[in-house]
């Protein structure tokens, strides 16, 4: 099977042109054939697109578990009615979104997920675009100085941003407390190695990343605010316009990604599935 790779940018994020629906559908070595060369693509593009891709449900959920296992259920989205498997993120003017701020899915876990599967069921008449960063890029434009300040420097990530989602308008910081008993925190090595790439990339976030270990709250502070506008430049970016029917696959252990909330009262409409394990990884 043929597939047309057109990059995005010269950074990050490539769209596929090729029937990924009729390759799903037909089964044996078409599928997977379509699958592995999915999988090369996100590999080398970090976020790639499938366009006018009609889904159902369960054929999102089946391309998902080609790559890996997958995250039933999410901690705080509501999913699919009858398909835990797939989150439903609904929004507009009277449920906004809270993804509209730079991070890595989930990076509170001790193994956070592979890659996310995202398909737009219903796109807001305007805006509503979503941005990943590459985070090789990101990594390989530090200053020499400062990758060796940061190559034995760990960092603690807890559920940061979803403190909102469990204190709610009641302000209930018992149930803030619970959530962060249930989740618990995880660290982080603040460089890491792609396990199947071998390149080393920056692994920090505003949502989840809360401390580096080892310093004051205020060298931390001063630290992750650098690194952070730092990685929130244009150079590392792409910016993806949706379309009904679109498919975005995203490699989480590389990538940030950023869904600007300026559709609102607009109402917005997409079904995500995460793979938590990838199938194809050496380590």
């Amino acid at each position: 099977m043929a597939i047309t790779i057109e990059r995005n940018t010269p950074t990050i994020g490539a769209t596929l042109r090729f029937d990924l629906a009729g390759a799903l559908r037909a089964g044996g070595a078409a599928k997977r054939e379509a699958i592995e060369q999915v999988y090369a693509a996100l590999i080398d593009h970090l976020v790639v697109f499938i366009e006018g891709v009609d889904l159902t449900p369960a054929e999102q959920v089946d391309f998902a578990v080609q790559f890996g296992a997958l995250d039933v259920p999410h901690p705080v989205y509501q999913t699919l009615e009858g398909c835990p498997e797939i989150v439903e993120l609904e929004n507009d003017g009277d449920r906004p979104p809270d993804t509209n701020d730079w991070h890595t899915d989930l990076t509170f876990r001790p193994n956070p997920p592979f890659m996310s599967i995202l398909y737009a069921k219903q796109v807001p008449k305007t805006g509503g675009d979503t941005l990943w960063a590459n985070l090789y890029a990101v990594y390989d434009a530090l200053p020499d100085h400062m990758k060796a300040l940061l190559q034995d420097q760990s960092a603690i990530h807890d559920i940061g941003t979803f403190r909102n989602d469990f204190l709610g308008p009641e302000l209930d910081v018992l149930a803030v407390n619970q959530a962060l008993l249930d989740t618990g925190s995880a660290v982080h090595p603040v460089i890491q190695t792609h396990p199947v790439t071998g390149r080393p990339f920056l692994y920090v976030n505003p949502s989840f990343t809360q401390h580096i270990v080892g310093l004051k709250k205020s060298e931390s502070d001063r630290l992750l605010r650098y690194l952070y506008d730092h990685a929130n430049q244009p150079e590392f970016q792409v910016r993806y316009h949706w379309q009904a029917q679109s498919l975005a696959l995203w490699d989480n252990r590389v990538t940030q990604h950023y869904a600007v909330a300026d559709y609102l009262p607009d109402y917005r409409k997409m079904h995500r599935v995460t793979v938590i394990n990838d199938l194809r990884s050496p380590r």
